[in-house]
């Protein structure tokens, strides 16, 4: 019944609890209090005897001993506490052996309280009354000292630590360890980056993979994002013509291209190809980053799935304006002169119209640092880091991972024909270690 209770799952608040205090003046009863909160009866009762306190000038007033019934007859001068008193606690006073206490009907039963009590003004005995005010900064600390330090036994830390530590190591983003773990971790995403900044883990925050510092963006003038603009390569294929064509052809396949490269030098770099409908990417090594090197690659990737295949898949390839993808009629068309796909450019200096491509090459910068060379890698070293990202678990996709998905939209031969396999969620490792020699 209190789930159906609109507002029933909030805490309550200063005006809430102000509510309360007036009603309890009143002698309203929980239910009819409650039913104007929208709180369930219980909330309201537990809140009452959760926050009830004795007034200063009452404690002062009224001695611990009027809490007995022999208080009018008592001859103990030299006592005035007993260890059944609920309602105080001095270290300095002694106990007494006569004590009986009072019990108030009004107190021991709702409301609990002394609040709207025809009798409190005569009363001798020390009142309990509840007040908003009071109550609300009691829920302020409280809230505020449960929050603070870390809610759990070492034994439940040390096999959280146990389970996450192993995992960040490999470099496993928390995105991936949470949808795999998640029945297994007691605390929310938010709790666990808490835990990693105050170093209560083997693994601390500078080993979670986006624990960087982003480049400022170099402003860019009208002059310089209008310079590739008018080439012939991108004639009929802008960003504009690729909206134009994705309008009239919904269903087509659409794959993201680009280049990864290792340092300055001459020498190898990644050729990265990327279904947006499931987020698979395959990598290609290329022996050059060059006009020649990528036609080559797109060639022998249509040898190896097959042009029926290929045509299906790579219905449209959007890519940049880079120097080695300004060939889109050998990209286009087949050795034998067959169309395979169509190729369409980004605007200049607009690398979010690709950003999910964009947004995997993090994933290679885990394995492969900017800067390093990758002349000492094979396509295998490739193929083994790209089945580790596409095992890698995603927010963006629910929880789930590329592989999973390009079971469903693609045909299930392409990942083993490009030479990936699936990797187990424990062991999926984003550390340039996963292909050093």
């Amino acid at each position: 019944m209190s789930k159906d209770l609109k507002g029933n799952g909030h805490h309550l608040t200063l005006s809430d609890r102000i509510y309360i205090e007036q009603e309890l003046l009143q002698n309203s009863s929980f239910r009819s209090i409650a039913a104007t909160l929208h709180k369930d009866p219980s909330t309201i009762s537990k809140e009452v005897k959760r926050h009830r306190h004795v007034p200063l000038m009452h404690e002062i007033k009224y001695p611990h001993c009027s809490s007995c019934n022999k208080h009018q007859s008592c001859m103990v001068s030299d006592a005035v506490l007993h260890p059944d008193d609920n309602y105080y606690r001095n270290s300095e006073a002694r106990y007494c052996q006569q004590y009986n206490p009072f019990h108030c009907n009004r107190l021991n039963n709702a409301p609990y309280v002394c609040n709207g009590c025809p009798s409190k003004r005569g009363c001798t005995k020390a009142k309990i009354v509840y007040e908003g005010v009071r109550a609300q900064r009691e829920y302020e600390k409280k809230l505020s000292e449960c929050r603070q330090g870390i809610n759990m036994t070492p034994e439940e830390l040390k096999e959280l630590n146990d389970l996450i530590s192993p995992l960040v190591l490999k470099g496993q983003p928390l995105s991936h360890i949470f949808a795999v773990h998640a029945d297994e971790i007691p605390v929310c995403r938010r709790t666990l980056y808490n835990y990693l900044d105050q170093r209560v883990f083997k693994a601390r925050n500078i080993d979670l993979p986006r624990r960087v510092r982003y480049k400022r963006r170099k402003k860019t003038t009208a002059a310089s994002r209008a310079k590739n603009i008018n080439q012939v390569y991108r004639n009929k294929r802008t960003y504009k013509d690729f909206e134009r064509f994705i309008d009239g052809y919904p269903d087509t396949s659409i794959v993201e291209m680009d280049t990864v490269k290792g340092n300055r030098e001459s020498g190898k770099c990644l050729l990265t190809l990327l279904f947006r409908s499931c987020n698979f990417m395959i990598v290609i090594l290329l022996p050059r980053c060059t006009q020649e090197c990528v036609v080559n690659a797109i060639n022998s990737l249509t040898d190896t799935i097959s042009l029926r295949l290929f045509r299906k898949y790579f219905g449209v390839i959007l890519t940049d304006n880079g120097s080695e993808f300004k060939n889109p009629w050998d990209i286009e068309k087949a050795p034998d002169g067959k169309h395979r796909t169509y190729v369409f450019y980004c605007d200049p200096y607009i690398s979010n119209q690709k950003g999910k491509l964009e947004k995997n090459h993090e994933f290679i910068r885990y394995v492969i640092p900017k800067g390093r060379s990758m002349n000492r890698y094979t396509q295998d070293d490739v193929n083994l880091m790209a089945s580790h990202i596409n095992s890698t678990a995603r927010d963006s996709l629910n929880g789930a991972t590329p592989f999973e998905l390009a079971e469903i939209l693609l045909d299930k031969r392409i990942p083993f024909l490009v030479g990936q396999h699936k990797v187990s969620p424990d062991s999926v490792m984003l550390k340039p270690a996963l292909i050093e020699k």
